[in-house]
């Protein structure tokens, strides 16, 4: 009997064989061996501690930063819901925000509160759960100017608490994150105290310039690249002469060049391969490498 026959019993959903290409907002990739929904925090914990070490577990959030590839998910994979989506100021210029909050929902409660330096969130697509892994940030800023501490479960089901040292912040990475598989509940964010309406034209701002340069009404999945030192990717896949050229049912929008996109009906095979030709080419025509700040994840199809 294999571990999908023996599963631990769960108050929430527990889905098997499910596409993750709706879950996404490239909207392809094959299906996951099973994917949980949990009722709450208390659901999860007790999940992971019932299911065999050797089972993979993979988080998903909302999908905006993630490429699943055409042949599926091995294991488990865990998308966060209502339970998870809870925002709240508490005091001091500081806010708590569950994984499942979208990073513009973020922005906006905080301003509501009064507390600003958390504008930048409302730039940056996902959650606050892919944001604590990637050190999510835009327009000079990012997650590690703003959180206190975080609040994860391990693979086991143990809850911890992460300081923002803990966590060791670079550019796009926690290395923490990326040593061990670790499932973010939440965390508390502080800013600083301004006028709600100051904080509200600045975020007006950074939606006007989004909209004006980026692809966002796009099947896509935001940055494609990190910016490598000292270059700046969308001007190196504009230079290599890849902007708006097809490749298959993908392309890299015409709007902005870092934002790679599903016209219609692309594979991840598409999204993918476009991504390592223009790798390829950059890294012949001007000797830059190019880092994926997409996830990838899952297995060719």
């Amino acid at each position: 009997m294999s571990w999908l026959d023996a599963l631990p019993t769960v108050r929430g959903k527990l889905l098997k064989g499910e596409p993750l290409g709706p879950f996404t907002w490239f909207r392809v990739g094959g299906p996951a061996d099973a994917i949980f929904l949990p009722e709450d925090e208390d659901d999860l914990a007790a999940f992971l501690k019932a299911l065999p070490a050797e089972v993979p577990v993979t988080l998903l959030g909302v999908g905006s930063n993630t490429l699943v590839r055409d042949g599926g998910v091995d294991g488990v994979v865990i998308r966060l819901g209502k339970a998870f989506a809870r925002v709240e100021p508490r005091g001091g210029n500081r806010i708590y925000a569950g994984a499942a909050v979208l990073d513009a929902t973020l922005a906006r409660e905080a301003g509501k509160a009064g507390i600003a330096g958390l504008e930048f969130y409302r730039g940056v697509p996902g959650s606050i759960g892919g944001a604590l892994v990637m050190n999510a940030g835009c327009y000079g800023s990012e997650t590690k100017d703003v959180l206190v501490e975080a609040y994860a479960l391990t693979r086991a089901g143990e809850r911890i608490t992460l300081s923002n040292a803990d966590l060791g912040y670079s550019y796009r990475k926690s290395a923490r994150a990326a040593a061990e598989p670790l499932i973010f509940l939440g965390a508390l964010f502080e800013g600083r105290p301004d006028d709600p309406a100051a904080i509200a034209a600045r975020m007006d701002e950074i939606t006007a310039r989004r909209e004006k340069t980026q692809p966002i009404r796009e099947k896509t999945g935001g940055s494609t690249f990190k910016n490598p030192p000292g270059h700046s990717s969308w001007k190196l896949v504009d230079d290599a002469g890849w902007r708006g050229k097809p490749f298959g049912g993908a392309m890299f929008s015409p709007l902005h060049s870092n934002f790679l996109i599903n016209t219609g009906e692309a594979t991840a095979a598409d999204l993918e391969g476009l991504g390592e030709a223009v790798r390829a080419d950059v890294k012949a025509k001007f000797g830059v490498d190019l880092d994926w700040e997409i996830k990838r994840i899952g297995k060719p199809g």
